[in-house]
């Protein structure tokens, strides 16, 4: 998917007002509060499972990605690059307990384009069909509950400010950056290609997200009685 120019800037007023995450700074606590969003939405909505996503975005350019490599004593490693500064962002929702993932790549982020992403989400994950998500996000401007449309069958809970370790999501850029980590990438089109790949790829390997994402206190799937 591809964010119009006209959406690449986020509205200032579009914060989250709630968040039906206490503002607990362990995992313990945003564990309590997600188990207890599960339990209402499988009390409201018995006939299918409830499943808890996680979603974050992840910016990349043509500004290198670089990282310390074995060299041989006495030999210092180089590495290729030309920083400009041109962008391309990664959307993941991720389902830490079953290792699926949704992937998207796109040019610039808002609530409109998130209003959007978040439709084509629960549309291709069946949302309010085969099960209810409950999906974690972070307190950025565009993912705000203000004037943003939420999908039937999915239910929206914030983590607490500055604790982008509660967030299963962020441990997959890791794996998104490899093919390009000390490279250099001459154009937007040829990363586009390259991540979109990536993607593709890791979208099939559960086991490889599960490793990273499946934080041992995340809630499993609650399957109808």
């Amino acid at each position: 998917m591809g964010g119009a120019e006209s959406l690449r800037h986020v509205d200032p007023g579009s914060a989250p007002q709630k968040s039906e995450v206490r503002f607990a700074r362990s995992g313990g606590g945003v564990q309590k509060n997600l188990e207890d969003a599960v339990a209402e939405e499988t009390a409201n909505h018995p006939e299918r499972p409830v499943e808890v996503f996680a979603s974050d975005e992840h910016r990349l350019g043509l500004k290198p990605v670089t990282r310390r490599i074995w060299a041989p004593v006495g030999e210092r490693p180089t590495a290729h690059g030309h920083h400009r500064f041109d962008w391309l962002y990664v959307t993941a929702f991720v389902s830490p307990a079953s290792g699926e993932t949704f992937w998207y790549v796109h040019d610039g982020v808002s609530k409109p384009f998130f209003a959007a992403l978040l439709a084509t989400f629960a549309r291709e994950a069946k949302a309010g069909v085969d099960r209810t998500i409950v999906l974690v996000l972070d307190n950025a401007g565009w993912h705000g509950e203000a004037g943003l449309s939420v999908p039937d069958g999915v239910r929206l809970v914030f983590l607490p400010p500055y604790t982008p370790e509660l967030q299963p999501a962020e441990t997959l850029w890791a794996l998104v950056d490899e093919p390009i980590v000390n490279k250099h990438v001459e154009t937007i089109k040829e990363l586009d290609a390259i991540i979109g790949e990536r993607c593709a790829a890791l979208a099939t390997d559960c086991d490889i997200i599960k490793s990273r994402a499946g934080f041992h206190w995340w809630p499993k799937i609650a399957k109808p009685k």
